[in-house]
């Protein structure tokens, strides 16, 4: 299995989503956009390539990826692949990512 790290940033984002859709959607719902999140959290660990930039919302050398409504923003240059955030599409990802600071990775 490909590795992957999560920064404290992307720990919290995690925590966070999972409470909020406990809250409003139930356990299983939960369960299951955290699963899908994770999974494609190890498919980016393998092809890091596949993601894409947005220079219009940061110049740190990070790429994003969608899953439902949220954006995992990853640094695909990072050995092992280092997500940096886990953010809701409708959230001030530019202002969040403003914070990015390559050493702040956390866990694999």
């Amino acid at each position: 299995m490909t590795r992957y790290r999560l920064s404290l940033e992307a720990e919290k984002d995690l925590n966070t989503i999972r409470l909020y859709l406990t809250r409003n959607g139930g356990v299983r719902v939960a369960r299951y956009v955290l699963r899908e999140i994770r999974r494609s959290m190890r498919l980016l660990a393998e092809r890091p390539e596949i993601g894409h930039r947005r220079a219009d919302l940061t110049e740190a050398p990070v790429k994003f990826w969608s899953v439902f409504s949220y954006l995992i923003i990853y640094d695909p240059a990072s050995a092992p692949m280092s997500v940096v955030r886990v953010l809701h599409g409708r959230r001030d990802v530019e202002h969040a990512l403003q914070e990015f600071s390559p050493d702040t990775e956390s866990r694999t």
